[in-house]
């Protein structure tokens, strides 16, 4: 077969998660909902975080910048799928297409590697709390985002430019309610050999040891915390992990049910809604998890709404 970038297909057309005209309006209903929620508790974390100063320490600068990205990752598939609904139209251009890929495979990595690097955050704050101001610097936890970003970029930039030099030929219907890279690559004429070589190693990485390096995180982290004396000491030491070790799992439990599930047909339901589950509902999630579970965030948040009573009053 041959490879190139010259593309038969000038746009795609995305099936949704269903083609039922009776449901569309509860569909957009639905997903309108969630990413307002979305928006709004991702945009309250980061604007607590930043206001408050009891708030500015590695921790909170790693949650405020998981926000942001879990607003980025929403913000590429939620909005384009509610104008397409409310549109009527299910069409997206080539390169929107291979845009929105990027985009969505960025934010992805990003999470991936700002869950890791949060998980080295609480290792150092538990099992080295004396040289942990030392060690989580401020010019170490920018250089920790930074990588996190140059990682992620170079992840979804690679498979962006190996997806644009494929063929599409006849078929341009993706069976998603966004591009997604595995559909995508389903429906190439081309030899797509490159291209899942890359998918094995970089998904290997994302979702083999990523997800490793966290779990040996947290058994030094467990490890250290059942030698401390006291059970209230033993509490606190765990609270502070807890938001996050749900946050990892949630993510995680959604997003290997892509990789792992059959790719048969009859499998396709259960994509949308693993898809679903990892770029749409975890995102708005999230900023529970972090504000229920935590002490000082829900602190915070209450002055901040105090505040705002008052000045409104």
């Amino acid at each position: 077969m041959k490879t190139g970038n010259h593309s038969k297909v000038l746009e795609f057309l995305l099936l949704g998660l269903s083609e039922q005209q009776e449901q569309q309006d509860f569909l957009f209903g639905l997903f309108l909902t969630i990413y307002l929620f979305t928006v709004a508790g991702n945009s309250l974390i980061i604007l607590t975080i930043g206001s408050e100063p009891c708030l500015h320490t590695p921790m909170y600068f790693f949650l405020a910048n998981f926000s942001l990205t879990d607003l980025g990752l929403s913000s590429t598939t939620v909005p384009r799928m509610l104008t397409s609904i409310q549109a009527h139209s299910n069409t997206i251009p080539y390169a929107g297409c291979l845009s929105q890929i990027h985009f969505f495979l960025w934010f992805i990595g990003l999470d991936v590697f700002l869950l890791a690097v949060m998980a080295y955050d609480r290792l150092v704050a538990i099992c080295y709390p004396l040289h942990y101001a030392l060690v989580m610097s401020p010019r170490c936890c920018i250089l920790l985002v930074v990588m996190s970003l140059v990682l992620a970029f170079s992840y979804s930039l690679t498979h962006t430019i190996l997806l644009a030099q494929l063929s599409f030929c006849k078929d341009n219907a993706i069976p998603h309610f966004f591009c997604d890279l595995l559909p995508l690559l389903k429906l190439s004429c081309s030899n797509t050999y490159a291209n899942q070589c890359v998918l094995m190693y970089w998904g290997g990485a994302l979702t083999i040891l990523i997800p490793l390096l966290i779990l040996v995180s947290y058994i030094r982290i467990v490890a250290a915390i059942v030698k401390v004396p006291s059970a209230s000491g033993k509490w606190k030491a765990f609270s502070t992990c807890g938001s996050h070790l749900s946050a990892v799992c949630l993510f995680y439990v959604s997003a290997i049910g892509v990789y792992f599930i059959p790719s048969a047909s009859e499998s396709v339901s259960k994509d949308k809604m693993a898809a679903v589950m990892y770029a749409v509902v975890t995102p708005m999630l999230n900023p529970f998890i972090y504000s229920l579970r935590n002490k000082d965030m829900k602190d915070a948040l209450g002055r901040i709404l105090s505040r705002r009573a008052l000045q409104s009053s």
